[in-house]
Formats: structure tokens, C-alpha cells, sequence
């Protein structure tokens, strides 16, 4: 029996809630490829439907948001990190990631990335289209 591989979607929310499109055109591209996805934001996106007030977030107990995730990790074989811009839920999740050592995607936008995000990326893609490559490929 063939396990199918399940991989952790991890892109900006804050300051783009109205903008996860993305993760969609991932999820669609995963499940073409066989794996299966794992997207927090199926589980946020509530928390961010309320009215966003400018102390909102001081309401969301940060562990239990954090340990969710960061469990959701440890359960996939891979994690893709979309980085159009810098977002610091995204780099500690790329980082937490290769630590348990799994495999590591970015489709990365940012010209110039940091070091830390080029160490702790196996594969650096600038697109949607490499990123299907490389899944067509197999990871």
C-alpha cells in the first residue's frame, strides 16, 4: 500500500487575510500530483472573519494557535512555503520544519531573500509553474 505523502501549506495571513487565493492554486496543484494538503487556513480563516479591530490579535491565545501548526507539521512529510513577501509565521514554520527534518519548498518572490530563508529551504522556486514541476517530479 502506497502512503500518499501530506504536505503543510504555509504563506502570509496577516495584513493579506483577503488574499489566500493561494492557497488554493497549491492545494489544486498537490492533490493533481497525489499528495495530500494540509492548510491551517481551512481551520483560521473563522478567527479572521471577525471584525478586525486593531487589538484583535492580542485575543488569540498565541501557544494554542501556535501548537496547532506547528503538530499539523510534525503529521506531514513536506512543507511549501509561499513567500511574496516577508512574513514571520512563514519563516518560523519554514524553520521549525527542516528542523524536524522535512522536506523543504518556497516558491519565493522576495528579491534578495535572507540567508535564513535560503538555508532552510531545499528547493527555491520563483513561480507556481516550477513549483508544479517540481511536484510533477515527485519530492
Amino acid at each position: 500500500m502506497v502512503m500518499t505523502k501530506r504536505v503543510f501549506i504555509s504563506g502570509p495571513i496577516q495584513g493579506m487575510e483577503d488574499q489566500q487565493s493561494y492557497r488554493d492554486r497549491i492545494s489544486s496543484l498537490l492533490v493533481k500530483y497525489g499528495y495530500e494538503p494540509v492548510d491551517p487556513w481551512r481551520r483560521e480563516r473563522i478567527l479572521y472573519q471577525a471584525p478586525l479591530d486593531s487589538d484583535w490579535w492580542s485575543r488569540v491565545p498565541p501557544r494554542e494557535f501556535i501548537r496547532r501548526d506547528l503538530e499539523d507539521i510534525d503529521r506531514c512529510d513536506a512543507l511549501i512555503a509561499y513567500l511574496p513577501k516577508l512574513s514571520a509565521g512563514t519563516c518560523m514554520e519554514l524553520f521549525y520544519a527542516k528542523m524536524r527534518g522535512k522536506k523543504t519548498i518556497t516558491i519565493c518572490k522576495i528579491r534578495n531573500p535572507s540567508p535564513w530563508i535560503i538555508e532552510h529551504s531545499d528547493i527555491i522556486v520563483r513561480s507556481f509553474k516550477d513549483l508544479e514541476r517540481i511536484l510533477k517530479e515527485g519530492i
